[in-house]
């Protein structure tokens, strides 16, 4: 993407250490640009139509208006908006909270710069992104759920058995990584591919099981006994 072409993010966040180490990674790419930031929820919807971000980063935590308030109000009045929230929290209320009003994604505090970067990129591109140990604890929440459901749809009760009809052998194996948290970076270290490469498996995997988003897929494939609960 040219510098001309930039995606244009906003950062609101009340710590303003964390703002300017979260500017200082997104500096180092040509096509990010941040142009403007805050320190509150309450001054969300002045900048955004002032400076006309595609993404915010939203943090969940602030002391007069929150994140998820914020995040509600901009998407009310700005809905082609995009919007990823920054937390420290990993609870699955938290971020279950956080997508029903809106936000496309949802980041822990602890992420790792790669991690940061192909959010903004998935979400630019109307995907959705969630931090893997989000998803991971989501999945593990669904498995909670199943198990102590008496019906015979409990996923301990569920056969494993490859989507074959559906899925190739390589996107078999990736979606079974997803199940397990992984991020792209560690998915294509464990198969020995690039993170390219990782991408386009995902993004075939989405396609063809008609879902909006990685967590999405994961939830299907443990309901229908697709990949391998441990």
């Amino acid at each position: 993407m040219a510098t001309n072409e930039a995606i244009k993010i906003a950062l609101i966040d009340d710590h303003k250490l964390f703002r300017e180490g979260v500017k200082r990674i997104l500096s180092f790419e040509p096509s990010f640009d941040v142009v403007a930031e805050a320190d509150d929820g309450s001054e969300a919807k002045d900048i955004v139509a002032k400076h006309q971000p595609d993404i915010v980063l939203m943090d969940i935590n602030m002391p007069d208006m929150n994140g998820i308030e914020a995040t509600k109000e901009l998407l009310a009045q700005f809905p082609d908006l995009k919007v990823i929230i920054l937390s420290i929290h990993e609870d699955e209320s938290y971020v279950t909270h956080a997508l029903q009003t809106g936000a496309q994604g949802y980041l822990l505090k602890e992420m790792d710069t790669d991690s940061l970067m192909e959010a903004i990129k998935v979400v630019y591109d109307g995907g959705s992104y969630l931090h893997p140990k989000v998803t991971h604890n989501l999945v593990e929440e669904y498995r909670k759920l199943a198990k102590n459901n008496q019906s015979n749809n409990s996923v301990m009760d569920i056969e494993y058995r490859k989507p074959l009809h559906l899925l190739t052998k390589r996107e078999c194996q990736v979606l079974q990584l997803l199940s397990e948290g992984q991020s792209n970076r560690k998915i294509a270290e464990t198969l020995v591919i690039s993170e390219k490469t990782v991408k386009n498996h995902v993004s075939n995997i989405l396609q063809k099981m008609n879902v909006d988003d990685r967590t999405q897929a994961v939830v299907t494939a443990i309901r229908n006994g697709w990949v391998e609960v441990f």
